[in-house]
Protein backbone atom coordinates (compact mmCIF):
# COMPACT_ATOMS: atom_id res chain seq x y z
CA UNK A 1 0.00 0.00 0.00
CA UNK A 2 1.28 3.28 -1.24
CA UNK A 3 0.97 5.04 2.09
CA UNK A 4 2.22 8.73 1.35
CA UNK A 5 1.06 8.53 -1.73
CA UNK A 6 -2.49 7.37 -0.18
CA UNK A 7 -2.51 10.46 1.95
CA UNK A 8 -1.49 12.75 -0.53
CA UNK A 9 -4.62 11.94 -2.78
CA UNK A 10 -6.83 12.08 -0.03
CA UNK A 11 -5.48 15.29 1.21
CA UNK A 12 -5.95 16.96 -2.13
CA UNK A 13 -9.13 15.19 -2.90
CA UNK A 14 -10.68 16.20 0.57
CA UNK A 15 -9.53 20.06 -0.32
CA UNK A 16 -11.55 20.00 -3.80
CA UNK A 17 -14.99 18.96 -2.43
CA UNK A 18 -14.38 20.93 0.45
CA UNK A 19 -13.75 24.04 -2.73
CA UNK A 20 -17.28 22.43 -4.33
CA UNK A 21 -19.42 21.54 -1.64
CA UNK A 22 -17.76 23.71 1.52
CA UNK A 23 -19.67 22.51 4.89
CA UNK A 24 -21.42 24.93 7.00
CA UNK A 25 -21.39 22.52 9.92
CA UNK A 26 -20.55 21.51 13.04
CA UNK A 27 -18.33 24.22 13.51
CA UNK A 28 -14.95 22.36 13.31
CA UNK A 29 -15.30 20.38 10.09
CA UNK A 30 -16.61 24.00 8.70
CA UNK A 31 -13.57 25.52 9.72
CA UNK A 32 -11.27 23.04 8.04
CA UNK A 33 -13.48 23.26 5.33
CA UNK A 34 -13.49 26.97 4.98
CA UNK A 35 -9.61 26.87 5.27
CA UNK A 36 -8.46 24.15 3.04
CA UNK A 37 -11.33 24.41 0.45
CA UNK A 38 -10.01 28.51 -0.29
CA UNK A 39 -6.40 27.14 -0.81
CA UNK A 40 -7.52 24.44 -3.26
CA UNK A 41 -10.68 26.38 -4.67
CA UNK A 42 -8.06 29.80 -5.32
CA UNK A 43 -4.88 27.78 -6.57
CA UNK A 44 -6.49 24.14 -8.04
CA UNK A 45 -2.93 24.42 -10.37
CA UNK A 46 -0.77 24.12 -7.65
CA UNK A 47 -2.99 21.69 -6.32
CA UNK A 48 -2.86 19.82 -9.77
CA UNK A 49 0.88 20.07 -10.52
CA UNK A 50 1.38 18.44 -6.66
CA UNK A 51 -0.99 15.90 -7.46
CA UNK A 52 0.31 14.63 -10.90
CA UNK A 53 3.89 15.11 -9.39
CA UNK A 54 3.33 12.45 -6.44
CA UNK A 55 1.70 10.39 -9.13
CA UNK A 56 4.59 10.51 -11.34
CA UNK A 57 6.76 9.38 -8.02
CA UNK A 58 4.64 6.91 -7.25
CA UNK A 59 4.61 4.86 -10.58
CA UNK A 60 8.19 5.56 -11.05
CA UNK A 61 8.69 2.97 -7.85
CA UNK A 62 6.12 0.89 -8.16
CA UNK A 63 3.91 1.87 -5.81
CA UNK A 64 0.77 1.38 -8.15
CA UNK A 65 1.01 -2.09 -9.53
CA UNK A 66 -0.75 -3.45 -6.86
CA UNK A 67 -4.48 -3.43 -6.89
CA UNK A 68 -4.58 -0.72 -3.64
CA UNK A 69 -2.04 1.70 -5.57
CA UNK A 70 -4.85 1.54 -8.91
CA UNK A 71 -7.62 2.51 -6.48
CA UNK A 72 -5.73 5.38 -4.86
CA UNK A 73 -4.55 6.19 -9.09
CA UNK A 74 -8.21 6.21 -9.91
CA UNK A 75 -9.09 8.33 -7.11
CA UNK A 76 -6.36 10.58 -8.33
CA UNK A 77 -7.72 10.65 -11.62
CA UNK A 78 -11.51 11.52 -10.23
CA UNK A 79 -9.83 14.31 -8.35
CA UNK A 80 -8.04 15.80 -11.45
CA UNK A 81 -11.40 15.88 -12.52
CA UNK A 82 -12.71 17.47 -9.68
CA UNK A 83 -10.15 20.12 -10.06
CA UNK A 84 -11.05 20.85 -13.69
CA UNK A 85 -14.51 21.98 -12.38
CA UNK A 86 -12.65 23.95 -9.68
CA UNK A 87 -10.93 25.76 -12.96
CA UNK A 88 -13.97 26.09 -14.66
CA UNK A 89 -15.87 28.22 -12.11
CA UNK A 90 -12.69 30.37 -11.40
CA UNK A 91 -12.84 31.26 -14.91
CA UNK A 92 -16.31 32.18 -15.01
CA UNK A 93 -15.12 34.83 -12.42
CA UNK A 94 -14.28 37.45 -15.29
CA UNK A 95 -17.79 37.24 -16.85
CA UNK A 96 -19.48 37.66 -13.90
CA UNK A 97 -17.48 40.82 -13.19
CA UNK A 98 -17.95 42.03 -16.46
CA UNK A 99 -21.70 41.22 -16.40
CA UNK A 100 -21.63 43.50 -12.92
CA UNK A 101 -19.56 46.49 -14.48
CA UNK A 102 -22.57 46.32 -17.52
CA UNK A 103 -25.28 46.27 -14.77
CA UNK A 104 -24.32 48.90 -12.65
CA UNK A 105 -22.42 51.43 -15.11
CA UNK A 106 -24.11 50.97 -18.14
CA UNK A 107 -23.45 48.80 -21.40
CA UNK A 108 -21.38 51.31 -22.28
CA UNK A 109 -19.00 51.92 -19.75
CA UNK A 110 -16.07 51.32 -21.33
CA UNK A 111 -16.84 54.47 -23.59
CA UNK A 112 -17.13 56.67 -20.41
CA UNK A 113 -14.09 56.40 -18.90
CA UNK A 114 -11.05 58.70 -19.96
CA UNK A 115 -8.91 57.49 -22.72
CA UNK A 116 -5.64 57.28 -20.55
CA UNK A 117 -7.43 55.30 -17.88
CA UNK A 118 -9.03 53.06 -20.23
CA UNK A 119 -5.85 52.48 -22.37
CA UNK A 120 -4.14 50.71 -19.11
CA UNK A 121 -7.02 48.53 -18.41
CA UNK A 122 -5.56 44.82 -19.43
CA UNK A 123 -7.98 42.56 -20.99
CA UNK A 124 -5.77 39.55 -20.70
CA UNK A 125 -5.49 37.12 -18.08
CA UNK A 126 -2.03 37.46 -16.37
CA UNK A 127 -1.55 33.66 -16.72
CA UNK A 128 2.14 33.32 -16.30
CA UNK A 129 1.76 35.05 -12.92
CA UNK A 130 -1.76 32.91 -11.94
CA UNK A 131 0.44 29.24 -13.02
CA UNK A 132 3.93 30.12 -11.63
CA UNK A 133 3.61 32.68 -9.10
CA UNK A 134 0.52 33.14 -7.16
CA UNK A 135 1.48 34.18 -4.13
CA UNK A 136 1.74 37.16 -3.37
CA UNK A 137 4.86 39.12 -3.71
CA UNK A 138 6.02 42.62 -3.82
CA UNK A 139 7.00 44.06 -7.40
CA UNK A 140 9.99 45.59 -7.93
CA UNK A 141 8.84 49.41 -9.40
CA UNK A 142 5.95 49.12 -5.92
CA UNK A 143 7.87 50.79 -2.56
CA UNK A 144 6.70 49.88 0.52
CA UNK A 145 7.07 52.29 3.39
CA UNK A 146 5.95 50.36 6.24
CA UNK A 147 4.99 51.15 9.97
CA UNK A 148 4.03 54.67 10.02
CA UNK A 149 2.10 55.74 12.55
CA UNK A 150 -0.95 57.80 12.57
CA UNK A 151 -2.41 57.65 15.92
CA UNK A 152 -1.20 56.82 19.44
CA UNK A 153 -2.29 53.05 20.11
CA UNK A 154 1.05 51.37 19.05
CA UNK A 155 0.89 48.66 16.83
CA UNK A 156 -2.65 48.13 16.16
CA UNK A 157 -2.48 52.36 14.90
CA UNK A 158 0.00 51.92 11.87
CA UNK A 159 -0.37 51.81 8.17
CA UNK A 160 1.54 51.14 5.08
CA UNK A 161 1.93 53.17 1.80
CA UNK A 162 2.63 51.77 -1.66
CA UNK A 163 3.79 53.79 -3.99
CA UNK A 164 5.33 53.42 -7.42
CA UNK A 165 9.66 53.67 -7.32
CA UNK A 166 8.62 57.13 -9.81
CA UNK A 167 6.26 58.78 -7.04
CA UNK A 168 4.61 60.33 -9.68
CA UNK A 169 2.32 63.18 -7.96
CA UNK A 170 -1.30 63.43 -7.86
CA UNK A 171 -2.06 60.22 -7.83
CA UNK A 172 -5.15 58.42 -6.74
CA UNK A 173 -5.50 56.78 -3.13
CA UNK A 174 -6.63 53.67 -2.60
CA UNK A 175 -6.88 52.87 1.65
CA UNK A 176 -7.53 49.02 2.66
CA UNK A 177 -8.73 48.04 5.95
CA UNK A 178 -8.13 44.00 6.65
CA UNK A 179 -10.55 41.54 8.14
CA UNK A 180 -10.74 39.22 10.63
CA UNK A 181 -13.95 39.48 12.56
CA UNK A 182 -12.78 42.36 14.43
CA UNK A 183 -10.25 40.05 16.76
CA UNK A 184 -7.39 39.35 14.14
CA UNK A 185 -5.86 40.24 10.92
CA UNK A 186 -3.46 43.05 10.35
CA UNK A 187 -2.00 45.11 7.23
CA UNK A 188 0.18 43.41 4.87
CA UNK A 189 -1.36 40.28 4.93
CA UNK A 190 -5.41 40.68 2.31
CA UNK A 191 -5.69 42.24 -0.97
CA UNK A 192 -2.24 42.59 -1.95
CA UNK A 193 -2.57 41.40 -5.18
CA UNK A 194 -5.30 44.46 -5.76
CA UNK A 195 -2.65 46.98 -3.53
CA UNK A 196 0.26 45.94 -5.90
CA UNK A 197 -1.14 46.16 -8.89
CA UNK A 198 -2.86 49.47 -8.22
CA UNK A 199 0.70 50.81 -6.80
CA UNK A 200 2.65 49.79 -9.92
CA UNK A 201 -0.16 51.96 -11.85
CA UNK A 202 0.80 54.75 -10.26
CA UNK A 203 -1.54 54.58 -7.38
CA UNK A 204 -0.89 55.64 -3.70
CA UNK A 205 -2.34 52.41 -2.30
CA UNK A 206 -2.70 52.23 1.64
CA UNK A 207 -3.10 49.42 4.06
CA UNK A 208 -3.67 50.18 7.60
CA UNK A 209 -4.11 48.38 11.12
CA UNK A 210 -6.62 49.51 13.78
CA UNK A 211 -7.57 48.35 16.96
CA UNK A 212 -9.38 45.09 17.97
CA UNK A 213 -11.74 43.60 20.19
CA UNK A 214 -11.42 42.64 23.28
CA UNK A 215 -8.77 46.18 24.25
CA UNK A 216 -11.97 48.13 22.44
CA UNK A 217 -15.34 47.92 20.40
CA UNK A 218 -17.67 49.72 17.95
CA UNK A 219 -17.04 52.59 17.51
CA UNK A 220 -13.96 52.84 18.05
CA UNK A 221 -12.58 50.47 15.12
CA UNK A 222 -14.60 53.07 12.96
CA UNK A 223 -12.73 56.27 14.53
CA UNK A 224 -9.45 54.11 13.69
CA UNK A 225 -10.42 54.31 10.04
CA UNK A 226 -11.31 57.77 10.10
CA UNK A 227 -7.74 58.92 11.69
CA UNK A 228 -6.18 56.93 8.42
CA UNK A 229 -8.74 59.02 6.09
CA UNK A 230 -7.30 62.67 7.83
CA UNK A 231 -3.87 61.04 7.95
CA UNK A 232 -3.96 60.44 4.29
CA UNK A 233 -5.27 63.85 3.46
CA UNK A 234 -3.16 65.30 5.85
CA UNK A 235 0.18 63.74 4.70
CA UNK A 236 -0.57 61.83 1.74
CA UNK A 237 1.14 64.25 -0.40
CA UNK A 238 4.26 63.44 0.60
CA UNK A 239 3.92 59.89 -1.39
CA UNK A 240 2.58 61.67 -4.58
CA UNK A 241 -1.82 61.41 -3.39
CA UNK A 242 -4.19 63.43 -4.51
CA UNK A 243 -6.69 63.23 -1.19
CA UNK A 244 -8.93 64.65 -4.01
CA UNK A 245 -9.19 61.07 -5.29
CA UNK A 246 -9.62 58.52 -2.31
CA UNK A 247 -11.41 55.32 -2.47
CA UNK A 248 -11.94 53.45 0.86
CA UNK A 249 -11.79 49.33 0.21
CA UNK A 250 -12.03 46.56 2.68
CA UNK A 251 -12.11 42.46 3.22
CA UNK A 252 -14.48 41.29 5.48
CA UNK A 253 -14.97 43.02 8.48
CA UNK A 254 -12.82 45.61 6.66
CA UNK A 255 -15.75 45.91 4.39
CA UNK A 256 -18.11 46.68 7.33
CA UNK A 257 -15.48 48.99 8.31
CA UNK A 258 -15.00 50.83 5.01
CA UNK A 259 -18.29 50.69 4.26
CA UNK A 260 -19.54 52.82 7.79
CA UNK A 261 -16.61 55.25 7.15
CA UNK A 262 -17.88 56.14 3.75
CA UNK A 263 -21.47 56.51 5.03
CA UNK A 264 -20.81 58.58 8.00
CA UNK A 265 -18.23 61.43 6.55
CA UNK A 266 -17.70 64.77 8.77
CA UNK A 267 -19.81 62.81 12.07
CA UNK A 268 -17.87 64.97 14.94
CA UNK A 269 -19.19 62.20 17.42
CA UNK A 270 -16.73 59.70 15.12
CA UNK A 271 -13.89 62.11 14.72
CA UNK A 272 -12.83 63.44 18.56
CA UNK A 273 -9.68 65.35 18.25
CA UNK A 274 -10.38 65.75 14.30
CA UNK A 275 -13.62 67.00 14.07
CA UNK A 276 -12.88 69.17 11.02
CA UNK A 277 -11.13 66.97 9.63
CA UNK A 278 -12.66 66.11 5.71
CA UNK A 279 -13.35 61.94 6.05
CA UNK A 280 -15.31 61.54 2.74
CA UNK A 281 -14.14 59.22 -0.06
CA UNK A 282 -14.80 59.22 -3.62
CA UNK A 283 -15.90 55.63 -3.52
CA UNK A 284 -15.89 52.22 -1.82
CA UNK A 285 -14.77 48.85 -2.54
CA UNK A 286 -16.19 45.52 -0.41
CA UNK A 287 -14.83 42.47 -0.80
CA UNK A 288 -16.54 39.37 0.44
CA UNK A 289 -17.75 41.90 3.37
CA UNK A 290 -19.95 41.69 6.13
CA UNK A 291 -22.31 44.75 6.18
CA UNK A 292 -24.56 43.67 9.35
CA UNK A 293 -24.73 44.60 13.02
CA UNK A 294 -21.47 44.66 15.14
CA UNK A 295 -21.58 42.42 17.60
CA UNK A 296 -24.38 42.27 20.21
CA UNK A 297 -25.21 45.65 19.08
CA UNK A 298 -28.12 47.14 17.24
CA UNK A 299 -29.42 48.14 13.47
CA UNK A 300 -27.58 51.29 14.06
CA UNK A 301 -24.22 49.78 13.68
CA UNK A 302 -24.86 48.74 10.48
CA UNK A 303 -24.16 50.25 7.28
CA UNK A 304 -27.44 50.20 5.84
CA UNK A 305 -28.88 52.18 8.39
CA UNK A 306 -26.49 54.97 7.54
CA UNK A 307 -27.14 55.46 3.57
CA UNK A 308 -28.51 58.43 2.47
CA UNK A 309 -29.06 59.54 -1.13
CA UNK A 310 -25.64 61.14 -1.47
CA UNK A 311 -24.32 58.11 -0.59
CA UNK A 312 -21.13 57.35 -2.82
CA UNK A 313 -20.33 54.70 -5.29
CA UNK A 314 -20.37 51.37 -4.42
CA UNK A 315 -18.51 48.13 -6.00
CA UNK A 316 -19.32 45.04 -3.85
CA UNK A 317 -18.11 41.32 -4.35
CA UNK A 318 -18.84 38.26 -3.08
CA UNK A 319 -18.29 34.75 -3.42
CA UNK A 320 -21.68 32.41 -3.81
CA UNK A 321 -20.15 29.58 -1.70
CA UNK A 322 -18.64 31.81 1.21
CA UNK A 323 -19.45 29.93 4.50
CA UNK A 324 -18.31 32.79 6.33
CA UNK A 325 -20.26 35.39 5.74
CA UNK A 326 -23.25 33.77 3.39
CA UNK A 327 -23.90 35.89 0.39
CA UNK A 328 -27.51 36.82 1.67
CA UNK A 329 -25.55 39.82 3.70
CA UNK A 330 -24.30 41.33 0.21
CA UNK A 331 -26.90 40.64 -1.73
CA UNK A 332 -29.14 42.77 0.78
CA UNK A 333 -27.00 45.52 1.36
CA UNK A 334 -26.59 46.16 -2.05
CA UNK A 335 -29.96 46.12 -2.45
CA UNK A 336 -30.50 48.93 0.21
CA UNK A 337 -27.75 50.52 -1.44
CA UNK A 338 -30.12 50.92 -4.26
CA UNK A 339 -32.94 51.53 -2.55
CA UNK A 340 -31.79 54.42 -0.33
CA UNK A 341 -29.11 55.93 -2.74
CA UNK A 342 -28.93 57.76 -6.00
CA UNK A 343 -25.11 56.60 -6.56
CA UNK A 344 -23.80 53.85 -8.37
CA UNK A 345 -24.02 50.55 -7.47
CA UNK A 346 -22.34 47.29 -8.75
CA UNK A 347 -22.73 43.99 -7.39
CA UNK A 348 -20.64 41.06 -8.62
CA UNK A 349 -21.04 37.60 -7.49
CA UNK A 350 -18.35 34.88 -8.19
CA UNK A 351 -19.10 31.64 -8.69
CA UNK A 352 -17.81 29.15 -6.46
CA UNK A 353 -15.97 31.48 -4.39
CA UNK A 354 -15.44 31.18 -0.63
CA UNK A 355 -14.27 33.63 1.71
CA UNK A 356 -11.13 34.92 1.82
CA UNK A 357 -10.79 35.07 -1.62
CA UNK A 358 -8.46 38.18 -2.24
CA UNK A 359 -5.44 36.29 -0.51
CA UNK A 360 -3.71 35.11 -3.91
CA UNK A 361 -3.22 36.07 -7.92
CA UNK A 362 -5.88 33.35 -8.81
CA UNK A 363 -8.25 33.55 -11.85
CA UNK A 364 -10.88 34.43 -9.74
CA UNK A 365 -9.20 37.35 -7.82
CA UNK A 366 -7.01 38.59 -10.97
CA UNK A 367 -10.53 39.21 -12.67
CA UNK A 368 -11.45 41.08 -9.51
CA UNK A 369 -8.75 43.43 -9.51
CA UNK A 370 -9.30 44.15 -13.29
CA UNK A 371 -12.76 44.91 -12.09
CA UNK A 372 -11.47 47.10 -9.46
CA UNK A 373 -9.54 49.12 -11.77
CA UNK A 374 -12.17 49.52 -14.19
CA UNK A 375 -14.82 50.53 -11.58
CA UNK A 376 -12.29 53.14 -10.44
CA UNK A 377 -11.50 54.23 -13.72
CA UNK A 378 -15.17 55.02 -14.27
CA UNK A 379 -15.61 56.82 -10.64
CA UNK A 380 -12.61 59.20 -11.37
CA UNK A 381 -13.60 59.94 -14.96
CA UNK A 382 -16.89 60.80 -14.14
CA UNK A 383 -15.83 62.83 -11.02
CA UNK A 384 -13.02 64.49 -13.68
CA UNK A 385 -10.29 63.69 -11.16
CA UNK A 386 -6.82 64.53 -12.42
CA UNK A 387 -4.84 61.07 -12.76
CA UNK A 388 -1.23 60.52 -13.65
CA UNK A 389 -0.30 59.33 -16.59
CA UNK A 390 0.99 55.54 -15.87
CA UNK A 391 4.19 55.47 -14.33
CA UNK A 392 6.23 53.60 -17.38
CA UNK A 393 5.30 56.73 -19.91
CA UNK A 394 7.66 59.18 -18.19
Amino acid sequence: MPVGYLWTVVFIATGTLFALAPVRRPRLLADLSFRLGLVIGELPFVALAWLLLWTAVAIAQGDIDTLAGRAVVALAAVTAAWLAVVVRRGLRGRAAVDRALAEGLGTGWREAIAQDRAAGLRHRRPLARILLRPFAGRPYDVVRVANLQYGAGGRRQRLDVYHHRSRPAGAPVLIHLHGGSYRGGRKNSQSLPLLHRLASRGWVCVSANYRLLPEVRHPEHLIDAKRVIAWVREHGDAYGADPAALLMAGSSAGGHLAALAALTPGDPALQPGFEAADTSVTAVIGLNGYYGPYYGQGPESSPSAHITADAPPFLLVHGDRDTVVPVDIARYFAADLRGGSVATVVYAELPGAQHAFDLFHSLRFEAVVDGVEAFAGWVLSSRRVSEPPHPTAR
